[in-house]
């Protein structure tokens, strides 16, 4: 049980300083968030309580491809803000947008014989 809160903590600390950076320096906030983090730690996490180095592998190929369609969040949220768009309506659109685009890449990927 221990082992589960250390995973907790540690995941939360990273999200919690990452985001008091990014009050200070957005552009430091936005380095420390572009890295992928949350994938390293979850790999590390898989890799500690499996030793297994396919799962890891699949989970790093299933990564690469996700990353894909959450750039649709990226482009469209500073879009709709810049337009004016209140804040939780523009997260919102591009939340459903981004969801949509995770449905679309899923079936793309299935046509062509790659299962996630």
């Amino acid at each position: 049980m221990s082992y589960y809160i250390v995973k907790i903590v540690l995941t939360v600390i990273l999200v919690v300083a990452i985001s008091e950076i990014a009050k200070r320096s957005t552009f430091a906030g936005a380095l420390l968030t572009s890295i992928p983090l949350i994938s390293i730690l979850a790999m590390f996490w898989l890799y500690i309580d499996t030793r297994d180095t396919a799962k890891v592998s699949a989970l790093a190929t299933s990564v690469f491809w996700l990353v894909l369609p959450s750039l649709v969040l990226f482009i469209t949220l500073p879009l709709l803000l810049k337009q004016g768009f209140n804040f939780y309506f523009g997260i919102s659109i591009s939340i459903g947008l981004t969801v949509i685009s995770y449905w679309l890449l899923v079936l793309l990927l299935d046509h062509y014989g790659i299962k996630l």
